[in-house]
């Protein structure tokens, strides 16, 4: 685990539960696996970008929010 991955699925994270989602629904939204989405939060798996942003849209926020500065 990168602790790039790390903080991008913290900030994915904060941002899913302000929108009040599980992780089930984000996943269900965004086409892919519950236990995928697990693993993205807790920094186990590096996303693409195009996932990035399919996951900002969902949330409603803009892709640079996900990231760390």
């Amino acid at each position: 685990m990168s602790e790039l991955s790390i903080k991008i699925g913290q900030l994915i994270r904060k941002k899913r539960t302000e929108n009040r989602l599980t992780q089930e629904s984000l996943a269900l939204q965004c086409g892919i696996d519950r236990s995928y989405m697990g693993r993205i939060e807790r920094g186990e798996v590096n996303i693409t970008i195009l996932k990035l942003y399919e996951i900002a849209k969902i949330l409603k926020v803009d892709p640079k929010e996900l990231l760390p500065s």
